[in-house]
């Protein structure tokens, strides 16, 4: 005890006691202010430079928090793998639902649900192994079971998917919990970017017949398997749908930055528009970006091509390829991205759409003027001249032709008014021109099938992939084959075949390049243009990184990787 009160009692140090001593006797108030004074601006100037240095060291990170609103045209129906056909549906189903692989960012396929997977020697026989503990959002465990269920559905002819024809001649059996294998009954190098579809809880749907599965509440309320669940759904006074939040899956198998995304539903593009500019929702797709300083725009390649496609089976006027040459040469094609798309597209002179956004030199008026003069000289040596009318004509032996024809194409907006600047350019040019405007599905079933059109515009879907066999091919000139333009070369089908077959994307590309190169030589059709997608979001989005996309729900290929909010801190404090 005496030891502590010895540790505890008031010591004084004597040297310390005089130094205070002589320091309260020589300073004046008035200079202990100055001290006082000095001394918080020394510390304040410490602080900040301590403050700049950790700024200076420091790096600006993505946080997981924050909230993202959509803005979509339309109302959801089916948010399921196997029955989506709206942009909507294609949107909420993307983020609700993971496959064995997904879509990368960069337009690559990589693992998702999968850990792995081994494709054999003769590129018929791909097995996939699942990563350990995944689940569907309910925390029931995702096993092969639920993806031979999932392809078996999308096969089956009752539930009419639009996705089957992906799946007709492939073979899926599960080995064990976590094995699948896929059997081909040929090479086919673009399978890969079917195994993106996304994997349907087989407990929940099995319980389902095929007759009721367009009708089950699961189309609306669904249980996936991505990055995204659904938190909550808020409806109109009429019961519909109005708008959808999502939060990040805690099951998911990467964690996205954004917490929560939500989806705004609108009747038409005007409501969007102002939803947009008065803040109301943080981004929308296809829209001109609007002038001002708090939007931001992300734009790429739509892999559509628009062209005008020519069917020499019903009108004989096209066998003449100086007829085809001439007719390409007098399209303003500048024109028609500047007035349709409003200067969001890429002009075009064959089958392939460009490779990324960028600037190309229109025609001058001058040269195009030439163009059309070497046109009009083509016709003329080919023994066409213009009649009193205006148009041009050929007089043989047994008859008289005139350049006419008709021009069929959908009654939609884009497609319309591209077809009405066509046959205007074409008659100024001295051809008789008719247009005739279908419904869509009239289009497709009545003119399309059939192939009852002379000359057709429309647009074909041609992929991340460039894969041009379904279009171009000649096993694919009738339905329900696409090769619209009746088109046939055997040059190019040897290219296109090898291209399917071709698991090196670079030489399939190469293929796909010289495919093209001898459908342009062939003036087998008048290629218009490519149209740009466009997406405009609020600035605070980042992360953002469109390449080509096929379908306007390709944006979210990399969606994990955008983020609204972050943090600084020190490299030695950021984690992978």
């Amino acid at each position: 005890m005496s030891f502590l009160r010895m540790l505890v009692k008031n010591r004084t140090i004597t040297a310390f006691e005089k130094a205070e001593q002589k320091i309260k006797k020589h300073l004046t108030p008035s200079d202990w202010f100055i001290i006082g004074f000095f001394s918080v601006l020394t510390i304040f100037g410490i602080g900040t430079m301590l403050a700049q240095t950790s700024l200076r060291l420091s790096v600006e990170v993505p946080v997981h928090a924050g909230t993202h609103i959509e803005g979509v045209i339309g109302t959801p129906r089916f948010i399921n793998p196997l029955l989506t056909t709206s942009e909507i549906d294609n949107d909420l189903t993307a983020l609700v639902f993971g496959g064995l692989t997904k879509i990368k960012s960069d337009g690559t396929v990589a693992p998702y649900l999968a850990e792995r997977y081994e494709i054999s020697e003769d590129a018929l026989e791909y097995t996939f192994y699942l990563k350990d503990a995944i689940f569907f959002d309910d925390g029931t465990p995702i096993t092969a079971e639920d993806v031979v269920y999932t392809v078996q559905a999308t096969k089956d002819p009752t539930i009419k998917s639009p996705r089957r024809a992906n799946w007709e001649g492939v073979e899926v059996i599960a080995i064990d919990e976590k094995t699948v294998v896929f059997t081909l009954r040929t090479p086919y190098a673009l399978f890969l970017e079917n195994t993106t579809l996304g994997i349907m809880p087989k407990h929940l749907w099995s319980e389902v017949s095929m007759d009721e599965f367009p009708f089950s509440e699961l189309n609306t309320k669904p249980v996936g398997s991505g990055l995204y669940r659904v938190l909550s759904i808020k409806k109109n006074p009429s019961g519909v749908p109005a708008e959808y939040m999502l939060r990040a899956s805690k099951n998911s198998t990467v964690r996205p930055f954004i917490k929560n995304m939500g989806f705004k539903f609108f009747s038409n593009q005007e409501a969007l528009e102002n939803a947009l500019l008065s803040g109301d929702i943080d981004a929308a797709h296809s829209l001109p970006p609007p002038p001002s300083d708090k939007i931001s725009s992300e734009e790429a390649i739509f892999s559509r091509v628009f062209g005008v496609f020519f069917n020499q089976n019903q009108q004989e006027l096209f066998a003449d390829e100086a007829i085809r040459r001439a007719l390409d040469r007098v399209i303003d094609k500048q024109k028609i991205v500047d007035t349709v798309v409003s200067g969001y597209g890429s002009v075009l002179d064959g089958p392939l759409p460009p490779d990324r956004v960028g600037p190309k030199t229109p025609l001058s008026p001058k040269d195009f003027e030439e163009r059309v003069l070497s046109a009009q000289v083509l016709l003329e040596k080919n023994g066409w001249e213009k009649g009193e009318d205006g148009v041009f004509q050929k007089t043989t032996k047994k008859q008289t032709q005139r350049l006419q024809f008709s021009l069929a194409t959908a009654n939609a907006p884009e497609l319309k008014q591209s077809a009405e600047l066509v046959a205007e350019m074409w008659r100024s040019f001295g051809a008789d021109v008719t247009l005739q405007f279908f419904d869509h599905n009239d289009l497709n079933v009545e003119v399309i099938r059939p192939r009852k059109y002379d000359a057709l515009l429309f647009g074909l879907v041609v992929g991340r992939e460039l894969d041009l066999f379904a279009f171009w091919h000649s096993s694919q000139r009738n339905d329900p084959g696409l090769n619209i333009a009746l088109y046939a070369n055997i040059r190019a089908d040897k290219y296109l075949e090898e291209a399917r077959n071709e698991l090196d994307p670079k030489k399939r590309k190469e293929k796909a390049k010289r495919a093209a190169k001898e459908i342009v030589n062939e003036t087998a059709a008048v290629f218009l243009y490519a149209p740009h997608f466009t997406y405009i979001h609020e600035p605070e989005l980042r992360g953002v990184s469109l390449q080509t996309v096929s379908v306007p729900s390709n944006r979210f290929a990399g969606v994990e990787e955008w983020y609204v909010m972050t943090e600084r801190v020190w490299p030695l404090f950021i984690r992978n």
